[in-house]
C-alpha cells in the first residue's frame, strides 16, 4: 500500500500515536496536580481536547501540542523540556497555543461601559474584528487556532458539566472571537456548540426560555430530522434523482440571533428545524422540489426561488417550509453543487451573513474582500484535507499546505493598552504612530516594541507590543520620506509626512513675502498700515495671499508701492500705472524678432506684445489690455494681473486670438519643485533637450533638501509643454512641475 509523508515526518497510512500517547503521559506525569485558572485539571483538559480533535482530524503534531501546552503554560521549567523530547515542530505549535492564550485574553481584559455610545459601539466592533484577524495573522500555522477553538470547547464543555460558572468575560470572547472563527473555517459542528454554551452563561435566562419554547429536547429534534432525511432520500431514489440530503436542527443561539435579525416572535421562526438537499443540475432542483411538496404540505408564502431570482449578491437557491408529520414546520433548502459551492465559498460566503445581523437576512452583505478570498481558499482547503484519500501519495499533504497558508496581508499589533494596530506588511514604529495620530507620529523618536528599544526602521511582527516615545514639540524628518531607508510602508504615513513639510515650506514662503512687505513699509514710511486693506487694494482676500504671492514673484512690489501711494479713492496717475502695468511686459513679444501671431480683433496694425507675468503661448485663451504708448499686452485669460487691470478699466479690453501659426517662439515659465539630488538639473534639463525645448535662464534654490527651479523656457505652443512637464515629473526624485 502506497502511503503519505505526514507533516510529522511520519506516513498518513500509519500515524505516529505513540507520539500522542508519550505527550499524553508527560501531561500526567508533570500536570497531575496542576489546575488551570477556571478549575478544570491539566489532565482532563487535555484528554477533552484530543476528543475534540480527533474529529477534525488534525495530525499528530497538532493533537501532541494540545496535550502539551497547558503543561508548557502552567508547570515551571517544562518548556525547554517539551522542546527536547517531542521535536521543534510540537515546541513551535505549544508556543503558538500560548501566543494566542496572551493574545485572546485582551478582548476579556477590556473594560466594559454600561451604556457605551454609538462611537463607542463602533470602535468596540472595529477591535472585536481586529482580533479575530489578529488570532489568524499571527498563528502561521492553522493548526494553532484549530488547537486554540478545541481548547476554548473543552473548557466550556467542563464548566457547563460541572456547572461551575466561567471566569468574567469568557463567553462573551467565544461569541465575538472564537466562534465566528470557527465560522469562518467551515467547522460548522465546533461553531454552534461554542455558540450555545457560550449563550448559556451570557444569558441563562433567555437560553432557558428558547430551550422552553423549542418543546423538546436536543437529541429528539436530531433524530426527527434523521427521520425525515431518511424517508426524502426513499422518495428520491424511487425518482432516480441523485442528491445529497444534510440536515441539522436549528441551535438555541442561531435561534436567538434569528429572532432579533429579523424582529419577529418564536412562532414565526419556521426554519428551527432544516436540512439541505443538493443535486447536480437546475432542472433537479425544481423537481426534488415538487416531490418536498407532495411528501409534505408547503406553506405558500414561506416559498422563495432565489434561482429564478437571486439575491443582489448573487446567491441562489430554493427555499420553503413545509409542515411535517408531527405538525411542526421545517425548511428545505435546495441547490446544486455549483450554488452551494458559491454560498460556502464564493462573495456570498456564509459567515458574512451569520455576521452582519439585521442586514444580512435582507441580503445586503456583500463579502467582496481579498480577506474572504483567501479565508475562502483556506476552508476549501480544510475540505479537501477531510476528503483526501490517506492512502493516495501526493506531492504535498494539506496539513502541510495549511501550516504556510499566509491569511491576511497585514500584520496586527497592540498599544501598551492593549489596543489592535492593523498595519501593512513591513510596517515600523513610524507607521504604528502615524496609524495613532498624527501629532504622534511627527514628535516620534523612538520606540520600545515588547519592552526592548528598536530603531524606528525596525519591520514590525503580528502580536508584538509597540510603545512611542515622542518629544513634546517636533515634527518628521526628511529621511523617513527616503524609500531607501524603510521607515515608512504605509501610504497614508508617508502622505501625512508630506502634508507637514508642504506646510512648512508655505510658512517659509508666507515669512518670505512678509518680510518683502515690512522692507517696503519701512521703505515707504507706512509701517503703521492696515495690511487687511493693503491686501484688498491690491486684490488679495487677506494679507497671507499678498504675501505668498509677493514671495513667489507672482505679484510686483511695484503694485504694492503703488498702492501704498495711491490710497483707494484717490485718482491714480496714468504714468504710474502704465509702469506698474507694462514694467514686466517690456520685453518683445516673441524670440528672437519673430513676429507675435497674435490677431486683434476690430484693429489693424497695432503693435502687441507678450506680457511677461503670465506668458501666453497658443492654444491658450487670451485676452489683451491696451496699455498707453506700448500698444496692447496679450495676457493668459485667467492671469492674476489681467484680472486686476480689467476690474480697474474694462474699456481697455480687448478681445484677441491667435492669427495663423508661424514658426514663432514664445516664452514660458516652468516650474519644478523636487527633492534635492546630485545631476537633478542635468536630469531636467536632457529632457527638455529632448523635447526640443530652448531654454533661456533658470533659477535654482535649495532649502532642507528640497529644490525649487523655474526655467523660462521657449516653446512654439503651450501643448508642447505640457509633454515636457510630464516627463519632467517622472524623473526620479521629482514632486511637481508646473506652468508658472
Amino acid at each position: 500500500m502506497v502511503t503519505s509523508t505526514d507533516v510529522t515526518g511520519q506516513t498518513a497510512g500509519t500515524p505516529d500515536v505513540a507520539l500522542v500517547e508519550q505527550a499524553l503521559a508527560f501531561a500526567r506525569e508533570r500536570g497531575s496536580e496542576t489546575t488551570l485558572p477556571t478549575g478544570e485539571g491539566v489532565v482532563s483538559h487535555a484528554e477533552g481536547m484530543l476528543r475534540i480533535l480527533d474529529g477534525l482530524r488534525v495530525d499528530d503534531a497538532a493533537r501532541a501540542a494540545a496535550c502539551l501546552f497547558a503543561v508548557a503554560a502552567f508547570v515551571p521549567d517544562t518548556e525547554g523540556e517539551i522542546a527536547t523530547r517531542f521535536g521543534d515542530e510540537v515546541a513551535r505549535l505549544v508556543n503558538g497555543v500560548r501566543e494566542l492564550l496572551r493574545i485572546g485574553a485582551i478582548a476579556v481584559n477590556r473594560e466594559e461601559v454600561a451604556e457605551p455610545s454609538r462611537d463607542q459601539v463602533q470602535a468596540r466592533h472595529e477591535q472585536v474584528e481586529a482580533l479575530r484577524k489578529m488570532l489568524l495573522a499571527f498563528a502561521q500555522d492553522i493548526r494553532v487556532v484549530l488547537v486554540r477553538l478545541a481548547s476554548r470547547l473543552q473548557t466550556l464543555r467542563w464548566l457547563a458539566q460541572t456547572k461551575t460558572p466561567p471566569l468574567p468575560g469568557v463567553a462573551r470572547e467565544t461569541l465575538d472571537i472564537y466562534a465566528p472563527l470557527a465560522n469562518r473555517l467551515g467547522i460548522w459542528q465546533m461553531k454552534w456548540e461554542l455558540e450555545d454554551l457560550a449563550f448559556r452563561f451570557e444569558q441563562p435566562d433567555t437560553y432557558k426560555r428558547i430551550a422552553r419554547l423549542l418543546d423538546e429536547k436536543r437529541i429528539e429534534r436530531e433524530g426527527y430530522i434523521a427521520q425525515a432525511i431518511e424517508r426524502l432520500q426513499q422518495e428520491l431514489a424511487a425518482a432516480g434523482i441523485r442528491a445529497e440530503v444534510s440536515g441539522r436542527p436549528k441551535h438555541i443561539y442561531s435561534i436567538w440571533k434569528k429572532m432579533r435579525g429579523k424582529n419577529v416572535d418564536f412562532a414565526d421562526l419556521y426554519d428551527v428545524r432544516a436540512f439541505r438537499v443538493i443535486v447536480d443540475d437546475i432542472k433537479d432542483c425544481y423537481a426534488v422540489l415538487g416531490i418536498v411538496h407532495h411528501v409534505w404540505q408547503p406553506i405558500p408564502r414561506e416559498f422563495d426561488d432565489y434561482i429564478s431570482r437571486p439575491k443582489p449578491n448573487g446567491y441562489k437557491s430554493l427555499h420553503t417550509v413545509v409542515i411535517g408529520d408531527d405538525g411542526r414546520a421545517f425548511e428545505v433548502q435546495i441547490r446544486t453543487q455549483e450554488m452551494h459551492h458559491f454560498a460556502e465559498y464564493g462573495i456570498a460566503a456564509h459567515w458574512r451573513y451569520k455576521e452582519a445581523g439585521a442586514k444580512a437576512y435582507a441580503g445586503q452583505v456583500l463579502a467582496n474582500e481579498s480577506y474572504d478570498e483567501k479565508i475562502a481558499w483556506l476552508r476549501q482547503l480544510l475540505a479537501w484535507k477531510d476528503d483526501a484519500d490517506h492512502t493516495v501519495a501526493h506531492d504535498e499533504s494539506p496539513w502541510e499546505q495549511l501550516k504556510h497558508a499566509a491569511i491576511d496581508d497585514h500584520i496586527y499589533t497592540l498599544t501598551p493598552q492593549a489596543r489592535v494596530v492593523a498595519l501593512p506588511q513591513g510596517a515600523t514604529p513610524v507607521d504604528f504612530a502615524y496609524y495613532l495620530h498624527t501629532d504622534l507620529g511627527h514628535r516620534c523618536r523612538g520606540a520600545r516594541v515588547d519592552g526592548a528599544m528598536v530603531p524606528l526602521n525596525t519591520p514590525l511582527k503580528n502580536g508584538q507590543t509597540v510603545e512611542i516615545i515622542a518629544v513634546k514639540q517636533g515634527g518628521p524628518s526628511r529621511d523617513w520620506l527616503n524609500p531607501d531607508l524603510g521607515y515608512l510602508a504605509s501610504p497614508r504615513a508617508r502622505a501625512k509626512v508630506r502634508a507637514w513639510f508642504n506646510a512648512l515650506d508655505s510658512q517659509e514662503t508666507l515669512a518670505q513675502g512678509r518680510a518683502l512687505i515690512d522692507k517696503t513699509l519701512q521703505r515707504e514710511g507706512k509701517t503703521a498700515v492696515n495690511l487687511d486693506a493693503l491686501a484688498a487694494r491690491c486684490g488679495f482676500k487677506g494679507p497671507d495671499e499678498l504675501y505668498a504671492a509677493v514671495a513667489k514673484e507672482e505679484y510686483s512690489l511695484r503694485h504694492v508701492e503703488h498702492a501704498l501711494r495711491h490710497p483707494e479713492g484717490e485718482e491714480r496717475s496714468p504714468i504710474d500705472e502704465e509702469a506698474a502695468v507694462t514694467k514686466k511686459s517690456r520685453a518683445t513679444s516673441v524670440a528672437r524678432g519673430a513676429k507675435s501671431g497674435v490677431l486683434v480683433v476690430g484693429v489693424d496694425s497695432l503693435m502687441t506684445q507678450m506680457s511677461r507675468c503670465c506668458k501666453p503661448a497658443p492654444p491658450d485663451d487670451i485676452v489683451g489690455f491696451v496699455t498707453r504708448g506700448r500698444g496692447v499686452s496679450i495676457h493668459r485669460r485667467q492671469c492674476t494681473t489681467f484680472q486686476q487691470l480689467s476690474a480697474r478699466a474694462p474699456e481697455r479690453v480687448i478681445h484677441t486670438e491667435w492669427g495663423i501659426k508661424s514658426d514663432a517662439v514664445y516664452p514660458v515659465g516652468i516650474q519644478v519643485e523636487a527633492i534635492d539630488r546630485q545631476g537633478l538639473l542635468r536630469d531636467i534639463s536632457e529632457v527638455l533637450s529632448r523635447e526640443k525645448i530652448n531654454v533661456t535662464g533658470v533659477k535654482t534654490l535649495s532649502s532642507k533638501g528640497v529644490a525649487k527651479m523655474q526655467f523660462t523656457a521657449e516653446v512654439s505652443e503651450a501643448t508642447q509643454l505640457q509633454r515636457a512637464m510630464q516627463i519632467i515629473e517622472e524623473v526620479a526624485g521629482v514632486l511637481q512641475a508646473k506652468r508658472k
